[in-house]
């Protein structure tokens, strides 16, 4: 592997990176902000939202859909920059949202649950060891989702319909995953805070590549115009009650993955 380059200094508790419409979109947790990288290399700040955590994955239609944890609603970015309500999650703690290539979207917390196109919400599963990333594979047949206590990923079959089955371990890992993207090829990258790297693994658990970090990495994401790039939000972790600490320790980089295959939003 090739070592990553920094895009993006200054930030605070980066995380939830998204390649969407030519470009890279992440959250700044510590700052409540989201985030797009333009073609200059500038972050520009395209919403704010309540944080930490802030969580966030594009519907089918482009329009950003934005986790409210504690209000317990799933929120909807109109194409005028206004937020509003779109679904209603219930109670509080709700953590990673992604959206499959039907348009239903996944939200993780309390529960798993399923989020129609037209805001229907309807309980999955529950009963995790914290819930965190999601992905959802090209064929938008599996759902691969983060247990980080349990150190490893779980599967799901998804039906045509969105709805879950089939509960399974895809692979036991040797720490805590956070963010996890898909390849074309069904391995799975995941971010590893306390061991500072992101590793690539296939079904099982094993260990095919790894990209080592100065910092904790929480979040990966294929993309890129050949969707051949590895971008990782990082930063130093102090702890959630010390947010306010990591002002100035987040970082994004890439690093080229020519022999990997397509990433998946």
């Amino acid at each position: 592997m090739n070592q990553p380059s920094v895009l993006v200094t200054g930030r605070g508790l980066v995380e939830s990176p998204r390649w969407h419409d030519g470009h890279l979109w992440f959250a700044d947790w510590t700052a409540a902000e989201i985030l797009r990288l333009g073609d200059d290399g500038a972050a520009e700040v395209v919403a704010k939202a309540a944080a930490p955590p802030l969580s966030f994955d594009f519907a089918a239609d482009g329009r950003m859909l934005i986790v409210a944890s504690a209000a317990g609603q799933l929120l909807r970015r109109e194409a005028d920059g206004t937020i509003a309500p779109f679904a209603e999650l219930g109670g509080a703690g709700w953590n990673e949202i992604v959206v499959d290539g039907r348009g239903n979207g996944y939200v993780n917390g309390p529960q798993l649950v399923l989020v129609t196109p037209g805001g229907r919400v309807a309980v999955q599963a529950d009963d995790f060891a914290f819930p965190n990333g999601m992905a959802v594979t090209p064929d938008n047949q599996t759902l691969i989702f983060a247990e980080s206590h349990a150190r490893r990923l779980t599967a799901f079959d998804i039906a045509a319909h969105g709805s879950l089955s089939n509960r399974r371990v895809w692979a036991e890992l040797e720490g805590p995953p956070d963010g996890i993207c898909i390849d074309e090829t069904g391995a799975v990258w995941y971010a590893d805070v306390p061991n500072a790297y992101c590793r690539r693994v296939r079904e099982g658990g094993e260990v095919l590549d790894e990209v080592k970090l100065g910092r904790g990495a929480f979040a990966c994401m294929l993309g890129g115009p050949d969707r051949r790039t590895l971008y990782i939000t990082g930063a130093s972790w102090f702890g959630m009650d010390h947010m306010g600490e990591m002002a100035g320790a987040g970082r994004v980089w890439s690093v080229p993955a020519p022999a990997m295959g397509v990433g998946w939003p």
